[in-house]
């Protein structure tokens, strides 16, 4: 099974077309030749055997003539009487020139005496190749205990009405079989042209070409040909995000190293930049952690991915005791603002430290715009939010807030808050970023799954 879906896949659709024409075509002929037409066969030799049945009564209920007998259709009738004892005599029309002892008629005669010694009111029976190649179909009935009648007729009735049915039959089938042909050669072609679209932009945008996709439909299809297009519209858009945050970022580095690096020579010569060597020495140790803060949010951004994509299955982290280190740790940062902090005992899966630089940006994020206070709250329902009583963010700020690359408040870059939510997306938890009537507020939680109730 999975060699055959291997070839499947190596088809094109027009291929995977004619393979299904070619299956249903095969199917048909063999459920034709096997059933339909063995159905229609025996559907042929009911109405021959009723047509028998037929005119038996008919000749019967009418007390025919022997004329009557012999002139009746293109069905042959041959009344019988029984006469000493079990002796049938056959009386056949003058013109008719019968060998009685001809196998057809010992086959016959065979099946009158089962009628008789049976106690049969009806037999029919089968000769073949009675005359010509021909089968002769017959209806031995009884009229009473000392008459019978004998009607045949041969198969060339039997052949003609089984080639119309079976024409009509193939005629039919070739008709629906052309019609689905061309219904799915439409739709296959209505599939292969945006298909082929798709290739042709997806070609374009790899070679790095201007390309344009219009894919007027609302099925998978079109979704897919927008969500390509949104694709390469975002990625547009962040690389230019890149390429400015880039430039930025060298701008602030560049300004602490050219700050290290003139005080540096003016030490050296014996001039001090800040009235005395304390002092300037000072500021270089500021720019140079100015320059450390930067270098590590970016090394930090490329290791979040190798972090966050180890084996955590089974691993958790205490969330109270990360959040009392990080706050320990960061509130001398501003000490003028008061950290509240209402911390229960949860546990997040995945591995602390990733979890302890997520809360220590988004932490670091609520110092810088904070005015007086930040609230830190851990339970198990609620999950982790830090509240701020900092200006609210603007719609359009919010709706980008973890996106990397983008540009904050001040016209600053900044990766921390895309770092948060890799390491929350990565461990499949939420994080968000709301207004509140006193400011800002950031939650972590885990999504709430349904359950359905048992009756």
């Amino acid at each position: 099974m999975k060699r055959f879906n291997e070839f499947i896949k190596q088809l094109s659709l027009t291929q995977q077309l004619f393979a299904l024409i070619f299956f249903f075509v095969t199917f048909f002929a063999v459920f034709f030749f096997v059933y339909v037409n063995g159905s229609v066969n025996n559907a042929i030799k009911e109405q021959i055997f009723k047509s028998l049945d037929d005119t038996q009564s008919t000749l019967i209920s009418a007390n025919a003539t022997l004329d009557a007998y012999s002139n009746a259709s293109n069905i042959e009738n041959y009344p019988v009487m029984i006469k000493n004892g079990d002796t049938p005599i056959l009386i056949a029309p003058a013109e008719k020139n019968i060998d009685t002892n001809s196998r057809e008629w010992e086959q016959i005669r065979n099946d009158l005496l089962k009628v008789m010694r049976g106690n049969l009111e009806k037999y029919h029976g089968i000769f073949k190749n009675a005359s010509n190649d021909l089968d002769s179909y017959y209806s031995v009935l009884r009229i009473t205990d000392k008459q019978y009648l004998i009607s045949k007729t041969y198969s060339d009735n039997m052949d003609k009405l089984e080639n119309v049915l079976v024409n009509s039959v193939v005629y039919i089938t070739v008709i629906v079989v052309g019609f689905f042909f061309i219904v799915l050669m439409m739709w296959v072609i209505t599939l292969i042209h945006p298909l082929n679209q798709i290739r042709n932009y997806i070609e374009r945008v790899k070679l790095g070409k201007d390309a344009e996709l219009h894919v007027n439909r609302k099925d998978e299809i079109g979704e897919l040909a927008d969500a390509l297009v949104s694709m390469r519209d975002e990625l547009l858009r962040q690389e230019k995000t890149k390429e400015e945050m880039i430039h930025n970022i060298s701008h602030d580095l560049k300004t602490p190293i050219a700050t290290i690096k003139s005080y540096g020579e003016s030490i050296k010569d014996g001039i001090y930049p800040y009235d005395t060597l304390e002092k300037s020495v000072d500021v270089i140790i500021e720019n140079a952690d100015r320059l450390e803060a930067k270098v590590h949010s970016l090394l930090f951004m490329n290791r979040v991915e190798y972090l966050i994509s180890q084996d955590c299955e089974g691993i958790s982290s205490n969330m109270q005791e990360i959040v009392e280190t990080v706050v320990q740790n960061t509130k001398f940062i501003k000490p003028e603002i008061t950290i509240q902090t209402d911390l229960e005992e949860v546990w997040f899966d995945g591995l602390a430290e990733p979890w302890r630089v997520a809360v220590e940006n988004i932490l670091e994020n609520a110092l810088r715009y904070a005015k007086t206070t930040i609230n830190i709250h851990l339970s198990e329902e609620e999950g982790l939010t830090i509240a701020n009583d900092g200006p609210c963010m603007d719609e359009d700020r919010i709706k980008v807030l973890f996106k990397p690359y983008e540009k904050g408040q001040g016209g600053k870059f900044g990766l921390g808050l895309s770092i948060v939510s890799k390491v929350v997306n990565a461990n499949h938890y939420e994080v968000c970023g709301e207004n509140t009537a006193d400011g800002v507020i950031f939650r972590i939680n885990k999504p709430k799954t349904e359950t359905k109730k048992g009756r």
